[in-house]
Protein backbone atom coordinates (compact mmCIF):
# COMPACT_ATOMS: atom_id res chain seq x y z
CA UNK A 1 0.00 0.00 0.00
CA UNK A 2 0.96 3.56 -0.64
CA UNK A 3 0.41 6.76 1.44
CA UNK A 4 -0.56 9.25 0.03
CA UNK A 5 -1.15 13.01 0.90
CA UNK A 6 -4.71 14.41 -0.26
CA UNK A 7 -4.97 18.53 0.05
CA UNK A 8 -8.24 20.11 -1.33
CA UNK A 9 -9.75 23.57 -1.35
CA UNK A 10 -13.55 23.57 -0.97
CA UNK A 11 -15.52 26.57 -0.33
CA UNK A 12 -18.71 24.78 0.37
CA UNK A 13 -19.05 23.21 3.43
CA UNK A 14 -21.31 20.79 2.84
CA UNK A 15 -18.90 18.96 -0.54
CA UNK A 16 -16.15 19.61 1.76
CA UNK A 17 -17.91 16.96 4.38
CA UNK A 18 -18.72 14.57 1.64
CA UNK A 19 -14.83 14.85 0.66
CA UNK A 20 -14.04 13.83 4.16
CA UNK A 21 -16.46 11.21 4.57
CA UNK A 22 -15.26 9.66 0.64
CA UNK A 23 -11.26 9.47 1.97
CA UNK A 24 -12.76 7.40 5.63
CA UNK A 25 -13.47 5.04 2.53
CA UNK A 26 -9.66 4.17 2.30
CA UNK A 27 -10.01 2.56 5.84
CA UNK A 28 -6.84 3.36 6.40
CA UNK A 29 -7.09 7.52 6.82
CA UNK A 30 -5.62 10.49 8.92
CA UNK A 31 -6.87 13.75 9.18
CA UNK A 32 -3.64 15.90 9.14
CA UNK A 33 -5.61 19.26 9.44
CA UNK A 34 -9.08 21.31 7.82
CA UNK A 35 -7.90 20.20 4.37
CA UNK A 36 -5.26 17.57 4.17
CA UNK A 37 -5.64 14.26 5.28
CA UNK A 38 -3.02 11.36 4.80
CA UNK A 39 -4.26 7.55 3.18
CA UNK A 40 -3.37 4.58 2.15
CA UNK A 41 -4.33 2.62 -1.11
CA UNK A 42 -3.33 0.45 -3.08
CA UNK A 43 -4.46 2.49 -5.69
CA UNK A 44 -2.50 5.26 -7.90
CA UNK A 45 -2.36 8.96 -7.19
CA UNK A 46 -4.49 9.08 -10.13
CA UNK A 47 -7.19 7.31 -8.75
CA UNK A 48 -7.51 8.73 -5.52
CA UNK A 49 -8.00 12.19 -7.69
CA UNK A 50 -10.73 10.42 -9.83
CA UNK A 51 -12.65 8.66 -6.73
CA UNK A 52 -12.41 12.21 -5.04
CA UNK A 53 -13.49 14.13 -8.25
CA UNK A 54 -17.42 13.45 -8.22
CA UNK A 55 -17.79 15.56 -5.50
CA UNK A 56 -15.96 18.39 -6.83
CA UNK A 57 -17.16 21.62 -8.93
CA UNK A 58 -14.86 23.79 -11.23
CA UNK A 59 -14.01 25.95 -8.64
CA UNK A 60 -12.52 22.98 -6.24
CA UNK A 61 -9.03 22.17 -6.11
CA UNK A 62 -7.77 18.67 -5.18
CA UNK A 63 -4.08 17.62 -5.14
CA UNK A 64 -2.52 13.98 -4.16
CA UNK A 65 0.86 13.08 -3.82
CA UNK A 66 2.31 10.00 -2.74
CA UNK A 67 4.33 10.49 0.85
CA UNK A 68 8.39 10.89 0.59
CA UNK A 69 11.04 9.73 3.27
CA UNK A 70 11.14 12.64 5.47
CA UNK A 71 8.23 14.53 7.42
CA UNK A 72 7.75 17.16 9.96
CA UNK A 73 4.43 18.47 11.78
CA UNK A 74 3.24 20.03 15.06
CA UNK A 75 0.06 20.00 16.91
CA UNK A 76 -1.52 17.36 15.16
CA UNK A 77 -5.33 16.93 16.05
CA UNK A 78 -4.42 14.21 18.76
CA UNK A 79 -1.93 11.59 20.04
CA UNK A 80 -3.24 8.67 17.67
CA UNK A 81 -3.42 11.14 14.43
CA UNK A 82 0.64 11.88 15.45
CA UNK A 83 1.41 8.14 16.14
CA UNK A 84 -0.52 6.73 12.62
CA UNK A 85 1.68 9.82 10.90
CA UNK A 86 4.72 8.28 12.32
CA UNK A 87 4.03 5.26 11.25
CA UNK A 88 2.35 5.35 7.79
CA UNK A 89 4.49 8.20 6.47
Amino acid sequence: MTTYIVTFEINDPTRRAQVKEKLKEFNLYCPIHDNAWAIKSDKKATEVRDFISPLLTAADRIFVIRTGTVAAWKNTYATENSDWLKKHL
